[in-house]
């Protein structure tokens, strides 16, 4: 029987890595391919899509039991957290419009960074000299690969920057906002995902209503367009099933590994089918990032294992804190 588990790790790591591939390269086909240069509807896809899917997993297939919200609670603690999540998916939608996905996800690897920093500089929270040593590689690789990049845009670079730091605002706030309720990702997308996808319809009609509605009338091969464009929604609903099955059926450090060559694999993914250029020193440093946040997740285990750790109670320190809010490092798009 000792296989068993081995087997249905490896199986959750596999699909796991299946539908944010899926997610990422389906997203870059619509903005590249198909011309459809709407992240903010888009992302509003992705909400409805995942909305729904939360609604019948939770009501309708019981697959995991409704977490009670109080009233006031919603209003106080889910519309806050449902906007920093809005804007957080929506940063990763309008990075990848512009840059490659190799470059998008090395830079969303910078929030590691991020999230230490502004708990040092906003919150004075402590951290072990280790934790600073692991982000050396992490920002080193970062600059690497920034410089060197081909197909640099100072638009799509911002957006994954500004990204980075709301994911972390998002890990940070959620300890504050969240605290006393047990999210795992199917209710964080139950209670997270109508309010955004309400505040996205409205900034998508807005911004990109016009838009949307001259690519209706020009584009050719508009049906097969839509079904590629709505799978991409049902799939993001779908990567975070996967991230639920994921995280109870592997350790910590395994999640941890696995993650990091995740990105690894959607890198490799997209260059596969979009063959955008990559210089050996833009390879060279992604390789250094990806090393680097690996480093960093030892690191991070290692010390929250140890007893009389002093701990930095807004820095995720097990799995499901670390787990995004739909996709993140588009966890993801």
């Amino acid at each position: 029987m000792g296989g068993v588990p081995a087997v249905r790790s490896v199986w959750a790591i596999l699909q796991w890595w299946g539908f944010n591939v899926t997610v990422i390269i389906t997203n870059k086909w619509i903005f590249q391919k198909l011309h459809f240069t709407f992240p903010l509807t888009v992302s509003c896809i992705h909400f409805i899509c995942s909305a729904m899917g939360a609604y019948i997993a939770i009501k309708l297939l019981r697959v995991k039991p409704l977490i009670e919200v109080d009233r006031r609670d919603r209003w106080r603690r889910i519309i806050p957290m449902s906007c920093v999540f809005c804007f957080n998916i929506v940063l990763g939608n309008v990075s990848l419009r512009y840059i490659p996905v190799s470059f998008m996800q090395t830079i969303k690897s910078f929030t590691p960074a991020t999230t230490v920093i502004l708990q040092w500089l906003v919150w004075g929270k402590y951290f072990d000299w280790r934790v600073w040593a692991s982000l050396i590689p992490i920002v080193g690789g970062i600059v690497l690969t920034s410089v060197t990049e081909l197909s640099f845009n100072t638009y799509g670079f911002c957006a994954a920057l500004v990204g980075c730091l709301a994911t972390s605002t998002k890990t940070i706030l959620a300890e504050s906002l969240l605290h006393g309720y047990k999210f795992d990702s199917i209710n964080t997308v139950y209670y997270m995902a109508p309010p955004a996808t309400l505040l996205m319809s409205v900034l998508a009609i807005l911004v990109e209503g016009h838009g949307v509605m001259n690519w209706f009338q020009t584009h050719e091969s508009v049906l097969s367009s839509l079904i590629i464009i709505l799978s991409s929604g049902v799939f993001a609903f779908f990567l975070n099933f996967s991230i639920f099955y994921v995280i109870h059926s592997t350790t910590a450090v395994t999640f941890n590994v696995a993650g990091n060559l995740k990105v690894a694999v959607a890198i490799l993914v997209s260059w596969l089918i979009f063959r955008n250029p990559v210089s050996p020193m833009n390879a060279i440093g992604c390789t250094i990032t990806l090393l680097g946040c690996t480093l960093y997740g030892f690191v991070k285990q290692n010390l929250s294992s140890r007893p009389g750790t002093p701990r930095t109670p807004r820095t995720p320190m097990n799995r499901s804190e670390m787990l995004p809010l739909i996709n993140d490092k588009q966890d993801k798009v």
